[in-house]
């Protein structure tokens, strides 16, 4: 491989080469400073570079290696991380103007058990206001662009992120997900992500005034967007590294028990009324059809009503925001995500009072169902969105907009709400009139097996191919 071509490498074969010394972490680190350089300047996906503080770290690294130190899983990995969430010495600014000066006093835990594992941070990614749209614009920092164009949104609210790794600037890049916020971006730009499952990756921000509302988190999880499954199997063991400043995480190993049977998978194509796009559609197939090549049972079943279960779960999370969050966005958020929320309370209204307590206890009952059913089939084939991913700004378009970003989104925040972990792989990439664009499918999996969710995953990419290169090749071509 060329020296200007390392930038390629995935996690994998980085931390592999890293570690015995075939290429130093210098010369990786150089390399995607140098593609951040060429590429960043028309995607606007790291909006803070981290490069003398990279520069340093990946001599440090080479230095302790020469000296015979052990070196870790990610030895020598670039990262990125998103910019709502602490990293010391930088803005968790969370894409606010009034926050733009809110340095970190300490890395979160996620930052922590990348660098300790061995990864560099090379820069910090794009969100939008308040991390709250399936969408990435700001009035801090400006619009994040798709690689694929600026036909297609970067998704949101890990827009950043997603635009960052699948352009190759860093093999990792950090995400978060409240409703579908790795997901969204894994969608848009042809990524493999999984979204955890609730208490599976410490999180906490050492800089935060006050504790977020209990759906916030319940919800909310912390994760990576990758260019490939195997990446996955490699980072999330040092995610899930046990930290006592999040009192709820479950420190279980990474991967569970092995299965002595193939695994029973459940197969739907249910969107709930939302017209199924025959692109997404054939994406379904075709991830059925691999996994059934790889090995798997698929069978097309009824799955619980995640209908009810999003509806219900995004509307509570509503009224937690109504309640919480609603001052700080009028106070501090542009006109243009002011006017978002007041849409997104139209489309999901939210509950107030003894209502929103009952529907917080009935959290449990839905996840009651799905725990059941995934007693049977611990995996679940889902579409993630019913139609290929929107255009930029598509949500500022009135109820019209927000209905098909995020209304239709069912599948997403209902996982979130009953906590369990699900995968969001490309299956299919689509040749549409405004341009092409990847068509990803959602793999739900049972409670704390976010590795059989991933296994999943890697068997429809090693049938159906990874987004990376024809998205490279295309980038190259413009």
């Amino acid at each position: 491989m060329a020296q200007t071509d390392i930038w390629r490498l995935g996690a994998v074969e980085t931390a592999e080469r890293t570690r015995t010394g075939d290429l130093s972490v210098e010369t990786v680190v150089e390399a995607a400073l140098a593609r951040m350089d060429a590429v960043n300047p028309g995607l606007n996906a790291v909006v803070e570079a981290c490069a003398d503080e990279a520069r340093a770290r990946a001599l440090a690294l080479d230095r302790e290696r020469a000296a015979g130190a052990a070196t870790g899983s990610l030895h020598g990995v670039p990262v990125t991380i998103k910019i709502n969430v602490d990293q010391k010495g930088y803005a968790t600014s969370n894409g606010l103007p009034a926050l733009k000066d809110l340095i970190a006093p300490d890395d979160a835990p996620v930052v922590r058990s990348l660098t300790q594992a061995g990864a560099v941070v090379i820069g910090r990614t794009n969100t939008p206001e308040f991390s709250f749209r399936a969408d990435t614009d700001n009035p801090l920092f400006g619009r994040t662009h798709n690689p694929w164009g600026d036909h297609v949104s970067p998704g949101g609210s890990s827009g950043g992120a997603g635009a960052a790794v699948m352009a190759g600037i860093g093999a990792l890049a950090h995400g978060n997900d409240i409703g579908g916020s790795l997901r969204f971006p894994a969608a848009a730009n042809g990524a493999v992500t999984v979204k955890p499952g609730l208490g599976r990756v410490p999180a906490w921000n050492p800089g935060q005034s006050a504790e977020r509302g209990m759906l916030a988190q319940s919800m909310s999880v912390q994760g990576l967007l990758t260019r490939s499954a195997e990446d996955l199997h490699l980072a999330m063991p040092a995610m899930i590294a046990p930290d006592p400043l999040d009192p709820f995480h479950v420190p279980l190993p990474w991967r569970g028990a092995p299965s002595d049977a193939p695994l029973r998978v459940a197969f739907t194509r249910e969107t709930y009324g939302y017209d199924l796009h025959p692109e997404v559609d054939a994406a379904l197939c075709a991830a059925r059809d691999a996994l059934t090549d790889a090995g798997y049972m698929v069978e097309e079943v009824t799955t619980p009503d995640a209908f009810e279960a999003g509806r219900a779960g995004y509307r509570a999370l509503m009224g937690e925001v109504h309640a919480l969050m609603k001052p700080d966005i009028d106070a501090h958020g542009s006109q243009t995500v002011r006017d978002i929320f007041e849409v997104y309370f139209q489309e999901f209204p939210p509950f107030h009072g003894d209502e929103l307590l009952r529907v917080m206890a009935q959290r449990s009952g839905y996840a009651r169902d799905w725990s059941l059913f995934l007693e049977r089939y611990p995996l679940v084939l889902t579409p993630f969105l019913p139609q290929p991913f929107f255009a930029p700004d598509r949500d500022t378009e009135g109820a019209e907009g927000v209905h098909e970003v995020l209304g239709a989104a069912v599948w997403s925040y209902a996982m979130n709400f009953v906590g369990l972990p699900a995968a969001c792989v490309p299956a299919r990439l689509a040749e549409l009139p405004r341009g092409p664009q990847p068509v990803n499918v959602q793999i739900v999996a049972q409670r704390w097996r976010e590795d059989l969710a991933v296994d999943a995953a890697s068997a429809v990419e090693a049938r159906l191919g990874r987004m990376c290169e024809p998205l490279w090749d295309r980038m190259a071509g413009r």
